[in-house]
């Protein structure tokens, strides 16, 4: 394991999705770190050092003294293993299979949808498409429904305890939560209510500003 001393770099931008997943994971397990700003979608691209950190130019990327790592999975893991605090990663090999789980509904499925489909087309564009939001609206369903019904008596996603399953979740539920069909989406799913609500109490969460609208509404 790396020295516990060696500077930890995240490289991305401040409201990324994937840029939030590992702060709040390295934020769970008390590691110290930096983040510095990259823009992946500014003129030109990635700028050249990114794409020497990261060959597909997307982010975050991750340096921890002199190890560098991308792709968020393998950074969150790799976080859990390599700093003290809370094991993120169940012991058990089926809660293990649930949280892996988890994270594939999310990436796959949940991501595009939640947040680019709904999140971006309602909030960020000046002009939503109305027409892709309402296309998004089953699938934004089944997401929710295939996350609640994982666990369905665990209080977190993929268990009794808090892993990186939740952490994953945070930063896309916390911008479906910004648009104004999240309530109707959320409202069969009493499980995932309580669960946003108790995962928005957690230090990590808060400082990173993640379900801020939810705790002023």
């Amino acid at each position: 394991m790396p020295a516990s001393a060696s500077e930890v770099v995240v490289f991305g931008k401040a409201d990324s999705v994937y840029v939030r997943i590992v702060r709040l994971a390295l934020l769970e397990k008390g590691a110290p770190h930096r983040l510095e700003e990259v823009d992946p979608f500014a003129p030109g691209g990635a700028p050249a050092e990114q794409l020497a950190r990261h060959p597909f130019g997307k982010i975050p990327a991750f340096r921890h003294g002199d190890f560098s790592l991308y792709e968020t999975s393998a950074i969150t893991r790799y976080a859990d293993e390599a700093f003290a605090g809370p094991r993120l990663q169940p012991a058990s090999a089926s809660l293990r299979a649930r949280m892996n789980q988890a994270i594939g509904i999310l990436d796959a499925y949940a991501y595009r949808t939640l947040v680019w489909d709904l999140y971006v087309e309602r909030c960020v564009r000046p002009e939503a498409d109305e027409a892709r939001i309402a296309r998004a609206l089953p699938r934004a369903e089944l997401c929710l429904r295939a996350l609640a019904e994982i666990g369905p008596t665990a209080a977190w996603l993929a268990g009794p305890e808090l892993t990186l399953a939740d952490l994953h979740a945070a930063p896309m539920i916390d911008y479906l939560t910004a648009t104004p069909e999240a309530k109707a989406l959320l409202e069969p799913h009493a499980r995932l209510r309580r669960w946003w609500e108790a995962l928005c109490e957690r230090e990590s969460v808060r400082a990173l500003g993640i379900g801020a609208s939810s705790r002023s509404g």
